[in-house]
């Protein structure tokens, strides 16, 4: 119904953003990765979905349409709400979210808050034939050799496989190859 909104942010609230659109203030909830980058004033455009429930509408906001399309991907899941896919996108990237699912690992979706290890395995079972090559989704099919070795060694130091493949997903992509330097890099994730 509502597809793509573009306003300025008037107010970021706990999960929310209120976009000022033609002089109407929409409340869109949105993951926390984008909410944290974004400040009251600055213009954005978003992909929407449009929860309808009898007692409200909800109308969710994402800055790809591949974010979307995961969105509503796992409403499709059973015992998957709005609620829990937002978690799932807010705790991690589409890569990771993928490369769970491809390689199986329901234990790196069980610990998005909001997942148990049922739900987990159900988000697997449903995705794993959605995932096609050629998806817009389909942008990491498995972790190279050097990031593994990184996610290793992230997870050695005591965080989580989570945090290590969030700290993976934003090396830049003219990163060197070396694993130290991968690393190290990784790393400033965590401090930066």
């Amino acid at each position: 119904m509502i597809a793509t909104l573009r306003g300025e942010v008037i107010q970021i609230e706990e999960n929310a953003l209120v976009v000022e659109l033609g002089g109407v203030g929409l409340r869109v909830f949105v993951p926390a990765p984008l909410r944290s980058r974004l400040k009251p004033g600055e213009g954005i455009s978003l992909f929407t979905h449009l929860v309808v429930r009898e007692d409200a509408l909800t109308l969710y906001g994402f800055e790809s349409q591949a974010e979307r399309d995961l969105f509503t991907l796992l409403l499709g899941v059973d015992g998957v709400g709005p609620k829990v896919s937002l978690a799932v996108l807010s705790t991690l990237s589409l890569e990771a979210v993928q490369q769970a699912v491809v390689a199986e690992q329901a234990d790196v979706l069980g610990r998005v808050p909001g997942v148990g290890k049922k739900t987990a395995q159900k988000i697997v079972l449903y995705l794993h034939d959605r995932f096609k090559p050629g998806d817009s989704l389909s942008r990491l099919s498995a972790l190279s050799d050097k990031d593994g070795e990184v996610l290793a060694a992230l997870t050695s130091l005591g965080y989580s496989v989570v945090e290590a493949q969030t700290a993976i997903q934003s090396l830049p992509k003219d990163a060197p190859d070396d694993v130290e330097q991968r690393l190290r890099l990784a790393l400033q994730y965590f401090t930066g």
